[in-house]
């Protein structure tokens, strides 16, 4: 008998590699944990196989051993603390500002019209030009280090918020001037509510940003942190060290990450519960 095709418009079931077809949990996991078998395997194999020398690029195992190194004698705990102790400062900072002015910006169209242009035109200021600057002004203090994440993450919050909040679908705003809503409640109870979950991934995004602007200020006029151990270990021409310092940052950011998105899925699972 000829089986014939199915007919137009009938699927016989999803495929993981159709667009938006969402994979369970532990396929997610899986794949993720083999990027990263892969990725050591090929590391290990460059290096032990002597394909590169060791003075460009240290083996997995003379990394970790320096890392190891680096946390039990010389007190990199403190370096890892001080760094993360930035970084947070800085970017919670620069959302408890960026946050209420994208809100009005987006929300209002006047104040968009008074502060677009110069958000706009500051957000492409690369962070870590400013830094001679900043060192003349507040020294090489944390205070310098505080202002470049601001910087570069305060300009892009601003802009990505009220980019959000003017998305507010028209018909809900109208339907809540029926319901009696003043401009205040629109706010508050129809646009902070919609694009709530979206302002949770922007700051999610720019939280990673953040890392890369506090390593930047740390490769330049600091005595302590992950970047200033990885400025050390260059002039020594310790691979392992520096390697080290940086897949720690990853690290890190990742752990950090996936906290956000569990926060996130708490709070708003309707839209980020994948």
């Amino acid at each position: 008998m000829t089986t014939l095709p199915p007919p137009a418009g009938r699927r016989r079931g999803p495929s993981p590699f159709e667009p938006l077809v969402a994979i369970s949990p532990r396929a997610r996991v899986t794949l993720g944990v083999s990027f990263f078998v892969l990725f050591f395997a090929l590391w290990g194999g460059v290096t032990w196989g002597g394909l590169v020398k060791p003075l460009f690029l240290a083996d997995p195992a003379r990394t970790f051993a320096a890392g190891w190194r680096l946390l039990t004698e010389f007190g990199f705990a403190g370096d890892i603390a001080i760094t993360i102790g930035r970084v947070v400062g800085g970017f919670v900072v620069a959302a408890a500002l960026a946050v209420p002015l994208g809100i009005a910006m987006g929300a209002f169209k006047p104040v968009e019209a008074f502060f677009e242009p110069f958000v706009s035109f500051a957000r492409y200021l690369p962070a870590s030009a400013f830094i001679p600057l900043l060192i003349l002004w507040l020294g090489v203090d944390e205070a310098q280090k505080l202002a470049v994440i601001f910087i570069g993450a305060f300009f892009q919050i601003v802009l990505m918020i009220a980019v959000l909040i003017g998305e507010t679908r028209r018909d809900l705003v109208e339907a809540a001037y029926t319901l009696g809503a003043g401009s205040r409640g629109i706010v508050t109870r129809v646009m902070l509510p919609y694009a709530a979950p979206q302002i949770a991934e922007t700051l999610r995004l720019v939280l990673g940003w953040a890392w890369t602007y506090v390593i930047v200020a740390e490769l330049i006029g600091a005595d302590a942190g992950i970047g200033h151990m990885i400025m050390d270990s260059q002039r020594f021409l310790d691979t392992g060290q520096m390697i080290f310092g940086i897949f720690l940052i990853g690290a890190i950011g990742l752990v950090t990450d996936l906290g956000f998105r569990a926060v996130n899925r708490f709070f708003f699972p309707w839209q980020l519960g994948r």
